[in-house]
C-alpha cells in the first residue's frame, strides 16, 4: 500500500465533507458518524462532483443529479435510479450501474490517510 497524507483530523469534523486534489486525484472525503471515508469525487455515471451528494438513512451516499446510492465502503450501487425515459435515451453514458471509486482510510498521528495504489 501506498498511503498519502491528505487532511488533519480536526480539518474533517464530523458531519462534514472536503474536496481534496493530490496528485492527479479529485478525492472526497467524508466523516459520517465518525468514520472517514474517501471516495473518487466524480459520479461514475455524469462525472459531475459528488461534494453536494446526500447521504441517506442507511449511510449510502446519494448522486445529486440522478439520486442513485452507492455504498460508501465498497462503492457498489445500493439503489439504481435511471433517467426518466426520454432523458435516459439521450444520456445514454449513465444507463450502466457503475461503481463509486472508493479507497481506503487511515487515521494515525492526528492525520488523514489514504490509499491511492489501485488507482
Amino acid at each position: 500500500m501506498s498511503w498519502t497524507k491528505v487532511l488533519t483530523v480536526d480539518d474533517l469534523p464530523m458531519g462534514s465533507r472536503q474536496v481534496v486534489k493530490t496528485g492527479n486525484h479529485n478525492l472526497l472525503l467524508l466523516n459520517h458518524k465518525g468514520q472517514v471515508y474517501a471516495v473518487k469525487n466524480s459520479c461514475p455515471h455524469l462525472k459531475i462532483s459528488l461534494k453536494k451528494a446526500k447521504i441517506n438513512e442507511d449511510g449510502d451516499l446519494v448522486c445529486p443529479m440522478h439520486r442513485s446510492a452507492f455504498d460508501l465502503t465498497t462503492g457498489a450501487v445500493k439503489e439504481w435510479t435511471p433517467w426518466p425515459p426520454l432523458v435516459g435515451k439521450a444520456m445514454g453514458m449513465i444507463s450502466q450501474e457503475k461503481a463509486l471509486s472508493v479507497f481506503p482510510v487511515k487515521t494515525e498521528e492526528g492525520s488523514i490517510w489514504v490509499d491511492l495504489t489501485d488507482s
